[in-house]
This record gives C-alpha cells, sequence and structure tokens, in this order.
C-alpha cells in the first residue's frame, strides 16, 4: 500500500456560497492505490477520522493500512485511536464526571501544574433527565409536582451542575424538565455532519460523532451519527482530548426485506432485532443495517433499534444516511443549508445508501420485517422476547423460579385504594409506564397509544384500579403533538397524565406505589408486573417490589394497564368490558395503519422549532440557582450529595510498580449476566443497608434519600451501594438475595461493604468471581469506581460486557477471563480459595495471566486471558486508572 497523509487527500466542497474542504475518502483510496467502495460505511466513518488525525504519533500509517485491510477479510484486530466530535451526558453520569475534573484541577494543582489545563477540549451537552421521580402521577398537577420535588431534592446537584457549567470552557447544560438526552440529541443536538472553522477562517466538515457517558447514546446511529456509550471515566479522558483507543471491529451485516404486517410495532421489531443478535453474538462489534427493507423504516424506527445496542450487546447499532434521513432532519427543524451539507457529503463519501448497496460484512443476518409478530421482553432481559400470546405461560414460569411460593387464593389480599376495594393478586400489574426515549422518540408509537386509549374509553373500558400509570416522554415536542392530534385528554382518562421529561420508571425512579398496594403486595409475597415501553428490565430495577419487569411497545402499555394482570393472554381474552355489558378484545381497539398514519400529521416541523428554541433555559427555579465562579470547587463537608472523593489521595507524579495480588480473598461469587444494576443500583436506597444506615447518621431522613443515581456525587453512599442490588445472588451464600457475603476465615455473613472494611482494615486484597456477560447493562462508571474502593483488584469472569470492562481498566481494576471450557463451576470456586498473581508486573495485553486458587492446603493454577485488549488500555491500567494517566501526560506533561 502507498504512503498518505491527511493533506493528500483534502478535497472541498461548494456549498451556499461557501466553501468546505473535507478529508476525502475516494482520494484516499486513489493514493492507496485500493478500492473502499464495499468498506462498511460505518468503518468509513473512522477511516475518515483517522486521515484527518494523521500524524504518526497517536495515528500511524499502519492503522490506516489495517483498516483498510480490513475488506480482505473482515477483521483487523489492530488498536487504533479514534476522536469523537463532541461527548454527551446525562446527570446520573454526568455529575460524578464533573466531580473528577473537579478534583483533578485540585490535583494537578498540588503536583505542580495548572487548575485550568484540566479543561474539556471538545463539546459537552450535559442533559439533566435521570433525576426526575413519578411521585406524583394520575392528575394533570402531577409534572408540576414532580418538577418541585425534583428541584428540591437535587439542589446541591444542580447547583454544583451550575458551578461546572461556569467553570469549565465548550460544557452545556440543557436543564431539568426539558427531555431525555439521546432524543435530545436526536431531535436538535446531531448534526450527522459537523462543520467548524478554523484560526485561519477556513471552513472544515466531517461526520458527526460522539461518545456518551449512557449505553444508548447509540440512539444516534439512527441519524447516520456514529456514536456509543463509554464509562464516564473514559468520556472524561475524551472530552481532555485523549483519544478513545479501540480495536478496529469486526462489522455484522443485518440485512432487512420487505415491511411491518398490520398492527405491528417498532418495539415489536427492535425486540425481535435484540434476540436475533444476542444469538448471533455481537459483544464488543458493530452491527450495520443495510437492504432495500430500510426505505420502509422511518426514522424514528432506525432510532428505536439503534438505541437499543447496549442490549443486543454490540457497540452501535449503525444506519447509513438516505432520503429517510434527510426527511427527519427537515422535520425536526434542521435548516435547509444543514440538510444540503449532509446530503452533498454523505454522497461524495460514499456514505450515502443507495439502493441494493451491500458492503462487505464480517457475518451477516437477514429478516423479513414481514415475519415480526406482537412481542413483549421479560421477565428480567430485554433479549429475552416473548410472543403475546405466550406470555402468561412465561409468568407462570417466572413465578414459579421465584423466590417466594405463589400465594394460594384464600390468603390473598383485600385492598381499598381511591375508593375501590378489590383483590390483589399475583400477576397483578401494578406499573404501567409510556416512558423511555427508546420508544417516546417514534411518533407511530405514541399516536397509536393514544388512539388505542381513545378507542378504550369510548368502548367504556377503564384502568385497572391497581395500576400506577404515567407518560414520561422524551421531548416537550411529544405532549405538543398528542394535544394537537387531540389524543392526550383520552390518555389522561386512563390515567397517563405527565408526570415528567426524564427517564422515570424506565432507570429505577418509578417512585412508590400507592401505601396500600405495597401492604398488600407484601402481606401475601405477591408476584407481581410492570410493564413499561422502555429498554432496561433488570431485576431488582424497575421497584423493589415489582419481581417481573415487561418491556412493551405504548400501546400495549395501556392495553395491559386496562387488563390489569400479566396473566391475561391480549391474544385472546378480554381486556374487559364494555358500557354494553360485552367483552371488548384488543383487536376491537387497536388502530389501524390508516388511523395511525392520519394522526402522525401532526407532528410538524413547528413544534420542534418552538420547543427547541429555548432549550438551554430551563424553569425560574433553575435560573434562580447561583454560583460563585471560582476555577476549583469549594466542596462542602457537610454535604450527603457531593463529596471530594478519594480517587487521587496518594497519587504522585510518575506511576507506583505493580504490585503482585498475593493471598486475595474473594469477595463474590456471582452468576451469569450480572448487570451494572447489580454491581451499582440506580434506584431505592432500604432504611436498614449500609447505604441508608450512613445517610441517617448524617441527617437524612428515609423520605429524604432520593436514589442511588442521584448521590453518585458522594463516594461514601456509593461504596456502600455496591453490590447492594436487593436482587443479587452471591453463591458463597446460597439460598439468599442482596448485598450479603461471607467474611473468612471467620465465615461471619454480612453485608459486603461491611465485609470489605473489615479486609481493608486486614490489609487483605479482594476479587470477585463470575459468569458470562458480566457488567452487561448501563454505562455505569461507579460499577468499578465501587468494586475499586470496596478493595477489588481483580475481577475474574467468563465473559466482560465491552463497556464494563473498559471502565475496570480505567479504574484500575484488572479483569481476567477463565479458559475456554472452564468457570466456576468446573473449578468448583467455593468462594473460600486464597487467589495470588505473582506476576502481576509480566501483565500485557492479551496475555496469560497464572492464577493460583489455594484451598485446604491445594493449589490450582489456572491460566486466565487478560482482558486488557489494547496498548493504550495497558497504560491506563499502569497508572492507576485513566484520569491518573490523563493527569501526568497531558497536565503534568510527565
Amino acid at each position: 500500500m502507498s504512503l498518505i497523509t491527511g493533506a493528500a487527500c483534502k478535497a472541498t466542497l461548494d456549498l451556499n456560497h461557501r466553501r468546505y474542504t473535507y478529508y476525502s475518502l475516494p482520494e484516499a483510496a486513489r493514493h492507496l492505490g485500493t478500492e473502499l467502495s464495499l468498506l462498511p460505511k460505518s468503518l468509513k466513518i473512522l477511516l475518515e477520522s483517522l486521515l484527518r488525525f494523521h500524524d504518526e504519533k497517536t495515528v500511524t500509517q499502519n492503522d490506516i493500512n489495517a483498516l483498510v485491510s480490513w475488506l480482505s477479510g473482515g477483521h483487523a484486530g489492530r488498536e487504533i485511536a479514534w476522536r469523537p466530535t463532541r461527548v454527551l451526558m446525562q446527570d446520573f453520569t454526568g455529575v460524578p464526571a464533573v466531580v473528577d475534573l473537579a478534583v483533578m484541577r485540585e490535583t494537578v494543582s498540588r503536583l505542580g501544574g495548572q487548575a485550568r489545563q484540566v479543561n474539556p477540549l471538545s463539546n459537552v451537552d450535559l442533559v439533566i433527565d435521570h433525576s426526575v421521580m413519578v411521585d406524583h402521577f394520575g392528575d394533570n398537577h402531577a409534572f408540576e409536582q414532580n418538577v418541585a420535588l425534583e428541584m428540591t431534592r437535587n439542589h446541591e446537584r444542580y447547583t454544583f451542575l451550575r458551578w461546572g457549567q461556569q467553570a469549565f470552557d465548550h460544557f452545556r447544560v440543557v436543564p431539568p424538565g426539558t427531555g431525555i438526552c439521546h432524543q435530545v440529541n436526536l431531535e436538535y443536538l446531531g448534526k450527522t455532519v459537523w462543520s467548524e472553522q478554523n484560526d485561519d477562517g477556513e471552513w472544515y466538515a466531517f461526520p458527526d460523532s460522539l461518545v456518551g457517558t449512557d449505553s444508548h447514546t447509540t440512539m444516534i446511529n439512527g441519524l447516520g451519527i456514529l456514536g456509543w456509550g463509554v464509562g464516564g471515566i473514559e468520556a472524561e479522558a475524551a472530552m481532555l482530548g485523549q483519544p478513545v483507543s479501540m480495536l478496529i471491529p469486526d462489522v455484522v451485516g443485518f440485512e432487512l426485506q420487505g415491511q411491518l404486517s398490520e398492527g405491528i410495532t417498532a418495539t415489536d421489531l427492535v425486540l425481535t432485532v435484540t434476540q436475533m443478535l444476542r444469538k448471533h453474538g455481537v459483544v464488543g462489534k458493530f452491527v450495520e443495517f443495510y437492504g432495500d427493507g430500510l426505505s420502509e423504516l422511518p426514522l424514528a424506527d432506525r432510532a428505536t433499534i439503534a438505541n437499543m445496542a447496549p442490549e443486543y450487546g454490540a457497540t452501535c447499532g449503525y444506519f447509513p444516511v438516505d432520503d429517510v434521513t434527510l426527511d427527519y432532519l427537515r422535520l425536526t427543524g434542521r435548516d435547509e443549508e444543514q440538510v444540503a451539507l449532509v446530503e452533498q457529503y454523505t454522497k461524495a463519501q460514499g456514505l450515502w445508501r443507495e439502493a441494493g448497496d451491500e458492503p462487505r460484512f464480517t457475518s451477516t443476518l437477514h429478516l423479513n420485517l414481514s415475519d415480526v409478530e406482537p412481542s413483549l421482553a421479560g421477565p428480567k432481559r430485554p433479549q429475552d422476547r416473548v410472543a403475546l400470546k405466550d406470555v402468561p405461560d412465561v409468568f407462570k414460569q417466572a413465578c414459579e423460579l421465584s423466590v417466594n411460593q405463589s400465594t394460594s387464593t384464600d390468603t390473598l389480599p383485600e385492598v381499598t385504594f381511591n375508593g375501590d376495594t378489590f383483590t390483589l393478586e399475583d400477576g397483578a400489574v401494578v406499573i404501567a409506564a409510556i416512558t423511555s426515549c427508546t420508544n417516546t422518540s417514534n411518533p407511530s408509537v405514541m399516536v397509536a397509544a393514544g388512539l388505542l386509549a381513545k378507542n378504550a374509553v369510548e368502548k367504556g373500558l377503564q384502568r385497572a384500579p391497581w395500576v400506577k400509570a404515567s407518560l414520561a416522554p422524551g421531548s416537550k415536542v411529544v405532549t405538543d403533538y398528542l394535544q394537537s392530534a387531540g389524543l392526550m385528554p383520552w390518555l389522561e382518562k386512563l390515567g397517563f397524565n405527565l408526570v415528567g421529561y426524564g427517564c422515570t420508571t424506565c432507570i429505577g425512579n418509578s417512585g412508590p406505589l400507592p401505601q396500600p398496594i405495597e401492604e398488600g403486595i407484601k402481606a401475601s409475597d405477591l408476584t407481581v408486573g410492570a410493564v413499561l415501553s422502555g429498554n432496561r428490565n433488570f431485576e431488582g430495577r424497575i421497584h423493589p417490589l415489582v419481581r417481573t419487569n415487561w418491556l412493551a411497545s405504548p400501546p400495549l402499555v395501556v392495553a395491559y394497564a386496562l387488563a390489569g394482570n400479566m396473566n391475561c393472554n391480549l391474544h385472546h381474552d378480554p381486556l374487559g368490558y364494555g358500557q354494553d355489558g360485552k367483552p371488548v378484545y384488543l383487536k376491537d381497539i387497536w388502530p389501524s395503519s390508516e388511523q395511525i398514519t392520519a394522526a402522525v400529521s401532526a407532528v410538524t416541523s413547528h413544534l420542534f422549532r418552538q420547543e427547541y428554541a429555548e432549550v438551554f433555559t430551563g424553569t425560574d427555579a433553575w435560573r434562580a440557582i447561583t454560583v460563585a465562579g471560582s476555577e476549583t470547587y469549594p466542596w462542602q463537608a457537610d454535604s450527603t450529595y457531593i463529596r471530594r472523593p478519594p480517587f487521587f489521595d496518594n497519587m504522585q507524579k510518575a506511576p507506583a510498580p505493580s504490585e503482585p495480588v498475593v493471598n486475595a480473598r474473594i469477595l463474590a461469587v456471582l452468576g451469569d449476566s450480572v448487570t451494572t444494576d447489580h454491581i451499582s443500583p440506580a434506584g431505592n436506597i432500604k432504611p436498614d443497608s449500609p447505604a441508608g444506615l450512613y445517610l441517617q447518621q448524617h441527617g437524612v431522613q428515609p423520605e429524604e434519600f432520593n436514589s442511588y443515581g442521584s448521590r453518585r456525587g458522594n463516594h461514601e453512599v456509593m461504596m456502600r451501594g455496591t453490590f447492594a442490588n436487593i436482587r443479587i445472588r452471591n453463591e458463597m451464600v446460597p439460598g439468599t438475595e442482596g448485598g450479603i457475603t461471607r467474611h473468612l476465615p471467620d465465615n461471619k455473613t454480612l453485608p459486603i461493604y461491611d465485609a470489605a472494611m473489615a479486609y481493608q482494615a486486614e490489609g487483605i486484597p479482594l476479587v470477585v468471581v463470575a459468569g458470562k456477560e458480566y457488567g452487561s447493562g448501563s454505562s455505569r462508571d461507579w460499577a468499578a469506581k465501587g468494586p475499586m474502593l470496596l478493595g477489588v483488584k481483580v475481577v475474574i469472569a467468563e465473559s466482560f460486557e465491552r463497556i464494563h470492562r473498559s471502565n475496570l481498566i480505567g479504574m484500575g481494576v484488572l479483569p481476567l477471563e477463565f479458559p475456554e471450557g472452564e468457570t466456576r463451576t468446573s473449578l468448583a470456586i467455593t468462594g473460600e480459595e486464597l487467589i495470588s498473581i505473582e506476576d502481576a508486573s509480566q501483565i500485557a495485553p492479551g496475555s496469560t495471566v497464572n492464577v493460583t486458587f489455594a484451598r485446604d492446603g491445594k493449589q490450582q493454577v489456572v491460566a486466565c486471558r487478560c482482558r486488557i485488549d489494547t496498548s493504550n488500555e495497558h497504560e491506563y491500567y499502569r497508572n492507576g486508572g485513566i484520569l491518573h494517566y490523563v493527569i501526568r501526560n497531558m497536565a503534568l506533561d510527565v
């Protein structure tokens, strides 16, 4: 291959009296003497970045050659340094990120550098969307009441973010009550093609791209923008100018043909796609969608599929740019000059999807859209798709596997609430939530929910009285078009009143159930259900008393609120009885495609322009928050929300040599599919938990606890909340749920936090042992920060999810994988073993690490695989973490 420089492949594009310079992929192909037309379009975006930043330091000729050579076998396996255009954050992950930046400034100053050197170099947008809770529901005052509570509860956090807004450059905050970050990104922030003017006045055009501190950042791939979720610590490094270190990914092509049948929603489609891709195996890979079926797929449907990439395990699910993309940009109020730039640039670069396009892929899957059937996912994993007709049977199986025993009918509780008296049963749907960016960004399913509600009310149906219903869209545009279409009043008649513009139930902020309902569930230990239009349904996430959680389209959420029980087979059982006393079935009230299309006409570009005109303004309460300008943050000693973390307390200018792990104890032995929710929950804080006791000792009453997610700026709470999920099962303590373990050798059963503190006092390092897919779910940096602060040095698992593996390395925790064929079960690991890694100084990317398990006087050496995958990651680990590396190499120039 010929040598190439970035300058050699520059080209220009003239548009509306402005000339844009860009790094031309066709010119690069000509210089390299190769053909790039069959390269997946997602990889073309990576290649453009390599050309733009080609400097023989972070990006070399060999990096470019490796990406071009990917075409020969659909695999490269080389590490590259990728620089995204911008960073997206939400407040649960954004607050601890800004806390880290604040303490990094102090550390740099202490070690002789300038505090201002810790400052974002790329554009950062933080959208406050994770903090609103559904305390009030079912009336037209719920939104104002919930927002008022949110502002009161989170005043310290929001004051801190206002400080960050004025302290850091290139850092914008979208205030609370505006929308969900991914929907705001899709509808407003994303440009598809970015343009900037350099110091010489020259305009450059290049692909919009990003990383985000939320795993569902992938939603933006539906708009032809390459982006994915990373841990907060990796995002902090990216915004401070560090490239994202990654292996050139395999790319799985997913062909879509045909079109969806009558009555089938984008939610049904995405649950089918998720199941197929999980079965195929796409962890650490890109998925790129192609095929002529894309022409039949609205952009909102594409965004729904792209949103759930974390659920199918891929780094991203990418949709190329075409006429559908341009139509959506116009609909959402982007100006015509931007739309024209997107069209001309992507066509010039070979990023535009032409009919019949079929790039070369590592592997492929195929789906005819007409084969998709109505579906839910549950009871505890997004990839567990269940056909609508099979839901009652799957629910019964979940009951049989549940820790509780199904309650006999003679012990069922009688409950009185809001003037209604009823019997609460196993299977009762106690939460029905239209929530989450995944579906509320999609007008077709939202108006379908409104139309179904209208048809139901007109038939005389009512919501079951034990159902807590809520509507929490991802942007204000949604309520605008529901009002314009005349559908909002019908949703409200069924209790789906607006409760907030935020993640709410999907993130675990479902709020308390009415007290009589909670007491009824507890009294008979019932297995009840939640149905939500979200993307996550992990154990213990939605509500601590709800054991089964089901993902469904918005109209099915409404239908289950009417039926009131998971045992109702919506395929053939009546939802209820109409005013005429006759049974009403789902098919009787399901809206037709023609009705949905007519209602969607209420969605206009005017609504988007109107709502996003003041997206950064916020409410009077938000604007009233004032902070004193300062380079470093004035920590408050009595704060229970924002505390100075200890990550850099003992940091020196040079990293300490690696030390061997000798006679470490096992803190927990965990099974398969342990999620970041299991490791670091986002929802309720139990009063008798270590975190709850800490807060009460500091004067916080249980009703003021808020959530773990809102407390992520306080390491004391988060340490105590690590492994505190009420549904986590530690195999060291069989037959139990919750964050407990055995302290050895005295064999005392303790909360995991208390045991970890005892081991720290004894100077004993810790190890966690787990099964497959360890760390799936959210891009939650506290799932790595928490174990590190507890003293965990190593995690040994059968496999890791991508983001969590990266987060562990970013916090200086070593991820190791059991060799093929070996598991905690085959090795008969009980948790009583002592673990040693003598050759820690020899650890290298992809190396074999000998781990010694000692018990009862016997030793067994297991050759584990080091899951530090790249040389950059090795440097982060050697420095004690990625932020330590950034401080030494950027701010201190070591």
